[in-house]
């Protein structure tokens, strides 16, 4: 799906804002479907040799549409992500893009995860870390959960809820 509409906007949103400074409304040519559907999305950023460059989102809908989603996040992929300096005008041709719409979690097992599948969120208490699925390297669920913990900085000792979900994968 090289040319998906979900990319084609988030690709938008950011060029509008590192280019012009401005988050942009949803455009005229977003269909009904990304202009009534809600959900959560994450919106990742790569540069060419596959790093990444940026990730951002939301596990359930914070905006009225997930056209409106898709945007939020894009730009906060691109400007607020605090592992990296905000995207500049000149890095704009070399990123690719990926947009994974979040389907609704569910608690689940670490017996009944799967890497490929599911993406993973990992809670105790207000601490919270999430993994989306069919990540390159991230091939089992003991590597799945580890990254998961660490990044919601949860001790492998500390008791956790798991859930999981699945993702409609745009590129």
């Amino acid at each position: 799906m090289e040319n998906s509409e979900p990319v084609r906007l988030a690709r938008y949103a950011i060029e509008e804002r590192v280019t012009n400074g401005r988050v942009l409304s949803i455009p005229e040519w977003v269909s009904r479907e990304l202009r009534t559907m809600m959900a959560g999305c994450f919106v990742s950023i790569h540069k060419s040799d596959g790093a990444l460059r940026g990730c951002i989102g939301t596990l359930s809908p914070v905006t009225a549409s997930l056209a409106s989603e898709i945007i939020q996040n894009a730009v906060s992929s691109a400007t607020r992500d605090p592992r990296f300096p905000p995207v500049e005008a000149e890095e704009l041709d070399e990123l690719e893009i990926t947009v994974d719409v979040l389907g609704e979690a569910e608690a689940t097992t670490a017996e009944e995860l799967d890497p490929k599948r599911y993406g993973v969120i990992v809670q105790h208490g207000w601490k919270k870390g999430v993994l989306l699925p069919d990540l390159e390297g991230v091939d089992t669920v003991d590597e799945q959960l580890r990254i998961a913990l660490m990044k919601a900085g949860i001790g492998k000792s500390e008791s956790y809820r798991i859930y999981r979900f699945t993702v409609r994968r745009y590129h």
